[in-house]
């Protein structure tokens, strides 16, 4: 405290602006900016490659000049993970799966140049907030930090859970059966608590659980792939704003609103300093609270309004400011990339804690000033791109598809680095894309993959810590009761306008092809709970939980849509609000979305195919060329480049540099010689 006293907080924070503006420390920054873009662009690779790729080159460096390059890699990784969610429909990490609802939206209406530079702005906007509530919450956070323990992070995951309602619009039965089947699923693998094996079926890959990745990029980005397969044309045919004048609106977008961005900021900030709160939970509370709160958002949202895009954006830079709180002043990352983070920190010697609020002032304040400027940097470099990133929505789909399917394989297989994760790619997005296509929303499945593993384990903790009595505790009564509001307001709403007999069917018996989605999440949901009766008692409360909410709603809502009258003239058949989930926009025939879904899905079979006889790289260019030859008989020349480009691209990125074990081959098998010839077999 004496440091504090005789410099003062102000003049501290200005040393370590000085400090870190020195040519050396100021060059990695960039460096740290430039490989956080680069990552962003790639789907499902996010962040925590990054940290891998350069925490080893961290060792040996001057702290200031590590720390900094590492925090704008970060930062800037999260702000271009736009681009893809933008262009593409395919999340870049889990931290733009909200913006992809209105931003692609907005893309396929030609406003590509617009949806980035708004987003861009709020991003820039977002992180600056984060970086000054960072600074001034750093010095007095502590008693407030130590405030928040197990049962109020309990109650906040509950609270995250409870978002559902409001995310899943007008169906919000189908959302919570969503949320039950992702929580199941995150509870596949060892129960830490008790050592119980649930769900694995025998298999080792199932043991540590699946992993998130494959899960994400199945549910998500696959059935957003396969529609532009199956629509056979780019995102757009043309762009409304011209690229100077598309950016311009962006920004223009994002400071007339500034009031939501300041509060989405806000909420994301204070997120953020929650440990165990991801940016993936982050964004859809964000957008869940922009939905809930903006004029006209509930007719708006998910079809295109900038305002669905500049909440979560804004949002989810701010939660990294927030989230170096914890981290800074108690040690407590709020993921993986903070543990990777505070490992390099205490490879340089500083030790978080008090010394980080006391001796080590400045570094502290050297990491808020690395967070403001990395957004600054990194905003700059996207403005600039930006406009040509917009211009890429309109090549054919045969130029960028098969490329972007070869690079989502690649990401998927980040997750465990085992056959394991392609096959999860595979399963999950056939379940995304039926999901999409019965308009069953898909962002609770992933809340519920992220959140259920906390709740299981903050709920044991809780119980053993405090018994019944932390349900008596002032925080949590408060955010409990804010989660019971969420989840009862969609029928408080049907109540107060129609009665309580806008709650009942009221039409004839009719049954759908449709249906079976039900039968199938209510089966596996079954089996799931007949098989847990039979565990531990601590592994098989959250299942069963779990379980038996995903039954009473699925049966309900199943009831209620035999019972409703479908195709008639009856008033209940008809749907109201919002599909909160991005909708197929073809007139196709059924049996041609079909067929062409199937052959989508042949390509995927035939790259998995490839990659067990000859390797995963070789199959690359391999799948690249058939494909625009047979699609769409591009010519030789441009197909061979493209296809050399993406394999080479992917052995110097993800072999080369990131050292990944390829999955075993045939071909490795029968040749052992070529091993280390060829890096995938």
């Amino acid at each position: 405290m004496e440091h504090i006293a005789g410099f003062g907080v102000l003049e501290t924070a200005g040393h370590a602006l000085i400090s870190l503006l020195s040519i050396d420390r100021i060059v990695f920054l960039w460096f740290g900016v430039l490989v956080g873009l680069m990552l962003g662009l790639l789907p499902g690779i996010g962040g925590l490659t990054g940290f891998a790729l350069l925490v080893p080159f961290t060792y040996t460096m001057d702290p200031i000049a590590a720390l900094a390059m590492l925090l704008g890699m970060h930062s800037s990784n999260t702000m271009s993970d736009t681009i893809p969610a933008v262009l593409f429909g395919v999340p870049g990490g889990a931290a733009s799966q909200a913006t992809v609802l209105d931003g692609l939206q907005m893309t396929k209406r030609g406003e590509g140049g617009r949806a980035l530079s708004a987003a861009y702005t709020s991003s820039l906007i977002g992180g600056l907030i984060g970086a000054l509530i960072m600074g001034i919450a750093l010095p007095s956070v502590r008693p407030l930090v130590l405030s928040i323990a197990t049962p109020e992070l309990l109650a906040m995951t509950i609270f995250g859970i409870a978002m559902v309602s409001t995310l899943s619009g007008k169906t919000p039965l189908r959302g919570m059966v969503a949320a039950c089947f992702g929580i199941l699923i995150g509870m596949i693998g060892t129960n830490v608590q008790t050592g119980q094996m649930r769900w694995t079926l025998d298999l080792i890959y199932l043991r540590d659980g699946l992993p998130i990745m494959p899960v994400l990029l199945g549910v998500f980005a696959l059935p957003e792939l396969c529609d532009l397969a199956i629509g056979r044309k780019a995102l757009t045919d043309k762009l409304e704003f011209s690229t100077r004048k598309g950016m311009w609106q962006g920004v223009k977008d994002a400071f007339a609103h500034w009031f939501l961005i300041l509060r989405c900021s806000s909420i994301g900030a204070v997120l953020g300093a929650i440990p165990g709160v991801s940016s993936a939970v982050t964004d859809w509370i964000v957008y869940g609270h922009a939905l809930r709160t903006e004029r006209g958002a509930d007719k708006s949202f998910g079809t295109g309004d900038v305002r669905g895009v500049i909440a979560p954006e804004c949002a989810v830079n701010a939660s990294e400011g927030g989230r170096l709180v914890p981290l800074l002043a108690f040690g407590v990352p709020g993921g993986a990339a903070g543990a990777i983070l505070l490992s390099a920190m205490m490879v340089q010697g500083f030790i978080p804690g008090p010394d980080m609020l006391t001796r080590n002032l400045e570094l502290t304040y050297t990491l808020v000033w690395s967070l403001a400027l990395a957004n600054v940097f990194g905003a700059a470099l996207c403005f600039v791109l930006s406009g040509q990133f917009a211009k890429i929505s309109t090549l054919r789909y045969t130029l960028i598809l098969p490329s972007i399917m070869a690079v989502t394989f690649v990401g998927a297989f980040q997750g465990s680095r085992s056959w394991g994760d392609l096959y999860t790619l595979l399963i999950f997005g056939l379940i995304g894309w039926t999901m999409k296509r019965l308009k069953w929303p898909r962002p609770p499945l992933i809340l519920g993959l992220v959140l259920g593993v906390l709740i299981e384990r903050y709920l044991a903790i809780s119980t053993l810590r405090y018994g019944a009595d932390w349900l008596t505790r002032p925080g949590v009564m408060l955010i409990l009761a804010a989660s019971a509001w969420v989840m009862l307001s969609p029928l408080y709403r049907i109540v107060r306008r129609k009665g309580f007999g806008g709650l009942l069917p009221r039409g004839s018996f009719s049954v759908q092809s449709s249906d079976l989605v039900y039968v199938f999440f209510i089966g596996i949901a079954a089996w799931m709970l007949v098989e847990a009766q039979g565990w531990f008692f601590n592994a098989r409360i959250g299942p069963t939980f779990a379980a038996g909410t995903l039954i009473v709603a699925g049966s309900i809502s199943l009831i209620w849509l035999l019972f409703s009258g479908r195709g008639s003239a009856n008033p209940a058949a008809e749907e109201e609000g919002i599909h909160m989930d991005l909708l197929a926009d073809d007139d196709l025939p059924a049996r041609t979305v079909a067929a062409r879904a199937a052959q989508f899905f042949g390509w995927y079979i035939f790259f998995l195919a490839g990659t067990a006889v000859i390797g995963l790289i070789p199959t690359v260019p391999l799948m690249i060329l058939g494909y625009m030859r047979a699609e769409a008989r591009e010519p030789w020349k441009l197909s061979v480049a493209i296809a050399l480009g993406a394999m080479l691209f992917i052995w110097i990125v993800f072999d080369r540099l990131v050292g990944v074990p390829w999955p075993h081959s045939l071909l490795g098998e029968w040749i052992p010689s070529l091993r280390g010839v060829i890096p995938s077999v």
